[in-house]
């Protein structure tokens, strides 16, 4: 009936979701770009407005959604710690509900899904690096478990979904991802020491800096998030994906003060609680399935992260 592939991004003017809608556009696609703005900003996807296959829709992923669609994006979530417990009421209903409504609007169109979940399904693992076999370490009930146990819940909906329907779905476990577009103050590690070393604040590192994160490049991710998509029907997942680079934390704070030139001096606070030790994915089945691997450098990533939140210093934005 149609031409054009109509892909619906739920949570699309958000970091993630701009970048896929972007990706998604270049290929000659139809997108409808869904979010409620609660954590992301409507300029994020500004550029995008001219283009006419390209549709901006406010809508809260927490009620139902009539579209006409063949393939569906379901990114819509808080996905830093700062803003999954501002509401942390909301933020299980936007994992668990707005999964169900968006399997329901895929169940009906017969629509090809992709769930956005998170290495915090692994919690603070006790397994390293973590592999997808990894069923995690989670405190159910602690601050992060709005989030956490939001999104191991919504894994489970749509692999409930395949095996009584043989609803099509993709499940992708992302791993700490940062570039331009990322909110300025939604307290992930990027962000904040890239924001605290341009302004020369001093750089704030919770507990002693030991902790290690892996960081992938958004290129990157939404590369893989795409090959995901268009991979055979009965690779379902889910599959991590991620950079495998690992760093301390203290190394990212003193890579970003060196190449911000900052004067900013490096300062402790507390641990919060439930805040992973490590963090690596083990992406070899993306190696294997996708015959992906991440390319861009952390220095490099950086590189252009740190310009992207230059320019938004220069005009007065942060």
């Amino acid at each position: 009936m149609h031409l054009r592939k109509r892909v619906l991004v739920t949570g699309g003017s958000g970091f993630l979701g701009s970048h896929l809608c972007a990706r998604l556009l270049d290929e000659g696609n139809e997108v409808i770009c869904v979010d409620n703005f609660f954590s992301s900003a409507r300029s994020n996807v500004e550029e995008l407005m001219d283009n006419k296959r390209f549709e901006l829709m406010r809508h809260d992923v927490t009620f139902p959604l009539y579209i006409e669609v063949d393939e569906i994006y379901n990114l819509a979530c808080p996905a830093s710690p700062v803003h999954y417990q501002h509401d942390p009421v909301q933020t299980i209903k936007t994992c668990v509900h707005g999964a169900i409504n968006m399997l329901g609007l895929a169940k009906r169109v017969r629509a090809r899904i992709y769930q956005a979940s998170t290495s915090e399904v692994y919690g603070d693992p006790e397994v390293h690096p973590q592999p997808e076999s990894y069923w995690g370490h989670v405190n159910p009930i602690g601050i992060r478990s709005c989030y956490d146990e939001g999104k191991r819940c919504a894994e489970a909906l749509f692999f409930a979904y395949w095996r009584q329907g043989g609803l099509p779905i993709k499940v992708g476990r992302i791993f700490n991802t940062y570039g331009p577009k990322m909110h300025p103050n939604d307290g992930r590690v990027v962000s904040n020491f890239i924001v605290q070393a341009l302004k020369g604040e001093p750089i704030t590192i919770y507990g002693d800096g030991s902790q290690t994160r892996s960081f992938c490049y958004v290129d990157d991710l939404i590369d893989c998030m795409v090959r995901f998509m268009a991979s055979r029907e009965d690779f379902t997942g889910p599959m991590n994906m991620g950079n495998p680079g690992e760093f301390t934390i203290l190394e990212l704070a003193e890579k970003v003060v060196d190449m911000t030139g900052s004067k900013s001096r490096i300062v402790h606070e507390p641990l919060p609680a439930d805040d992973p030790a490590k963090r690596r994915p083990d992406i070899s089945l993306a190696r294997r399935e996708l015959g992906w691997e991440p390319t861009t450098p952390l220095a490099a990533g950086l590189e252009k992260t740190i310009a992207y939140f230059d320019g938004l210093l220069k005009e007065g934005l942060i």
